[in-house]
């Protein structure tokens, strides 16, 4: 082996990297809170650029049809495209809020106007223990209690709780005033995302082309940009397949005469976001404010939720969302899984686009390689024979 300045600087490297990871991994606890702390300080202008990421599908379907033939005036597209944006969001959330909680309302008042016959019903099943009364009197006079000792540790017990309840609330209000400033920042941060997004696109091709050979350059950017196009293209797709299924529900339930139903397709439509298990906790909580009208109708609620999904499943969501995404069945489910277990419901919204890019690159490699060496398809394309 020739030793050159190329070489020395790559075995430089690799000992260094081997060092370093020995490092984290011996000191795992530091690294995690310094990966924590820096996060913390990141975490507005992380929130901020994945709201101008949401932000932005809408917002460019909104500056491309908006005034196309004006000569006049295009510097305040952007502007104005963001403005109505922003209350085209805000409206969706308005309406959602103005139809979910007088809903809840009425089934709250439904759940109190049965308590009074609910109290009835215990306090005649105390009256028929008042013939048992007797033999429980003697045997709680049987028992040797030391009450004054219980009613000490039962004082003791409040005080505890009352301190820990009055740090738990400090804490509860300093968190509610860091998160608040957190998304106002970010939200800010967004903004200034959206009306420059082109220069900070300029800007970041710069730095690419400048700081790595021009081949990786060429590679990040396509990357980049099929990152982009599938997570943009999930994003759209799922809320489209949301809207979809919560009028469906609202229509059946109307069909067949099933309470709530706006409250409970706006619910449907809400929770179907989060991928694969999102209708199932709406149709939860649809058969729980059902029920409390009419049990039967909650069963009736519940097959048509399993029609309608099935429905959704092998029609709707495949055409509106699988094509968009490009990623099979199987390794969706493993996407929400994963996404799930690290990262709760952030994590299976992002994980699946993010395993759709994973798997085109490595199909593309994979197809490379192939032609690379030559490979017939009828190597792989058909199953060997018997």
């Amino acid at each position: 082996m020739e030793w050159n300045k190329e070489n020395l600087k790559g075995l430089l490297i690799v000992v260094c990297g081997g060092i370093a990871f020995y490092c984290a991994l011996t000191h795992l606890s530091v690294v995690v809170h310094a990966v924590g702390w820096l996060l913390g300080i990141l975490s507005p202008f992380l929130l901020g650029a994945a709201i101008a990421f949401i932000l932005n599908v809408p917002m460019r379907a909104i500056e491309r049809n908006l005034f196309p033939n004006a000569k006049r005036g295009t510097s305040l597209r952007r502007p104005l495209a963001l403005v109505l944006t922003l209350v085209a969001v805000i409206g969706v959330l308005v309406l959602a809020s103005c139809v979910i909680g007088p809903g809840i309302k009425d089934a709250v008042m439904t759940i109190a106007s049965q308590i009074p016959a609910a109290f009835d019903r215990l306090q005649q099943q105390l009256m028929e223990l008042e013939t048992y009364l007797p033999e429980i009197e003697d045997w709680i006079g049987q028992l040797s209690i030391d009450w004054r000792s219980l009613s000490q540790k039962l004082i003791n017990l409040a005080q505890s709780w009352g301190g820990n309840l009055i740090s738990t609330g400090g804490g509860l209000i300093g968190g509610v005033v860091s998160g608040v400033s957190t998304f106002v920042i970010g939200l800010i941060f967004s903004f200034y995302i959206l009306l420059q997004k082109e220069k900070l696109a300029r800007q970041g091709r710069q730095v690419l082309y400048g700081l790595l050979p021009l081949a990786k350059a060429d590679q990040t950017l396509q990357v980049l940009r099929l990152s982009n196009r599938t997570f943009s293209s999930f994003l759209s797709g799922q809320c489209m397949e949301a809207v979809i299924l919560g009028t469906l529900f609202v229509l059946a339930m109307t069909i067949f005469r099933l309470p709530y139903a706006l409250l409970v397709g706006v619910l449907i439509a809400l929770t179907a976001l989060i991928p694969i298990v999102g209708a199932f906790i709406g149709c939860g909580v649809g058969a729980l404010l059902i029920a409390v009208t009419s049990p039967w109708k909650a069963l009736v609620f519940i097959i048509l939720f399993l029609i309608l999904q099935q429905i959704e499943g092998n029609l709707i969501y495949p055409h509106v969302v699988g094509s968009s995404v490009g990623l099979p069945s199987i390794w969706v489910l493993t996407a929400v899984t994963l996404g799930g277990k690290l990262m709760g419901v952030a994590g299976m919204l992002f994980f699946i686009p993010l395993c759709s890019v994973l798997y085109a690159l490595f199909r593309g490699l994979v197809k490379n390689r192939l032609a690379a060496k030559q490979v017939p398809a009828s190597k792989w394309r058909d199953p060997p024979p018997q």
